[in-house]
């Protein structure tokens, strides 16, 4: 569920105002996320995941133009790099209709777990599509996260079904929108990123919904989960870029990484799903792969 690619460090070193500072930020950004899963089940017994995100980009439109034209920042939208636009809505659209499906039929634990290695995909894929270089470091920090996804998933017969391949296959998504985000960062802004998002994603969500001829409209019980869906979707990457302007990324991702008991608790609390020490312990993994990469690549920016 990630749209744009964090920004480099800022900072050397955050002292301690600012690693609080960022903390707070990074509260925010894990409430976003948690209200979102919440609201995706909350909505998914009427609405498909096709109408989810026609309507989570329909009210991220009206959100994210008013703000922009206020700020004049809307003369920053240009449209000549259409083709990559076009690349990396589709893959997160695809992301994100997997990661809603999943949200129904795995524990929202194990959803997440798998989320959080769309930056090892990263690793895998950039070489590809970036020319970046593949180091021995960030081989090693890859094999640490995918040891973690078969622990998170254990694939046998009995265990994989549709929402974890759902899951593992969603991370797959956020991680080509990564990757484009960050071809399209070298020259368009977060706005025009962020519009053609809403705007593409609206027409995606539309055709698809249509498909079997019967678009459901929003209950008044799914219009407010709805909303919280947009909202949540703008404020969850807002709240993590802010975070990550004030603060470097060694500080910042652990504290992401509490998203998961945030939300095992939610799961227990509000679904009686049972906590499971495989999914914790794979996440581990999952998130020291994760960190060993970001702590190698920021010694070597320093060196």
């Amino acid at each position: 569920m990630t749209d744009a690619t964090p920004p480099p460090d800022a900072h050397p070193v955050a002292d301690t105002a600012h690693a609080l500072r960022a903390a707070v930020w990074m509260l925010g950004s894990i409430a976003s996320f948690s209200l979102m899963a919440v609201a995706g089940r909350a909505v998914a017994h009427e609405l498909d995941t096709f109408e989810i995100m026609m309507y989570r980009s329909i009210v991220g439109f009206f959100i994210l133009v008013p703000i922009a034209a206020s700020l004049g920042r809307l003369a920053s939208v240009r449209s000549h790099r259409m083709p990559l636009h076009l690349a990396r809505n589709l893959a997160h659209f695809t992301g994100q209709n997997l990661w809603f499906f999943a949200l129904t039929a795995i524990p929202l634990a194990q959803v997440f777990a798998l989320e959080f290695t769309s930056p090892l995909w990263v690793l895998i894929l950039a070489p590809l599509l970036l020319g970046e270089k593949l180091t021995r470091m960030r081989v090693l920090a890859a094999a640490l996260g995918f040891i973690g996804i078969l622990i998170v998933a254990r694939p046998a017969p009995e265990t994989v079904n549709w929402g974890t391949l759902a899951a593992a296959c969603s991370a797959i998504g956020f991680a080509l929108s990564m990757i484009f985000t960050k071809r399209l960062t070298r020259t368009d802004t977060l706005t025009c990123i962020l519009f053609w998002m809403t705007v593409m994603q609206i027409a995606f969500g539309l055709i698809c919904a249509g498909l079997d001829g019967d678009i459901a409209l929003p209950s008044g019980h799914t219009a407010p989960w709805l909303v919280i869906i947009g909202i949540g979707g703008l404020t969850a990457h807002f709240c993590l870029t802010t975070a990550l302007s004030i603060a470097p990324a060694t500080v910042v991702i652990p504290v992401d990484f509490a998203r998961l008991p945030v939300i095992a608790v939610v799961g227990v609390l509000l679904y009686d799903e049972p906590l499971d020490l495989f999914v914790i312990l794979g996440a581990l993994l999952i998130f020291g792969g994760n960190y060993l990469n970001i702590w190698s690549e920021t010694r070597r920016n320093r060196a």
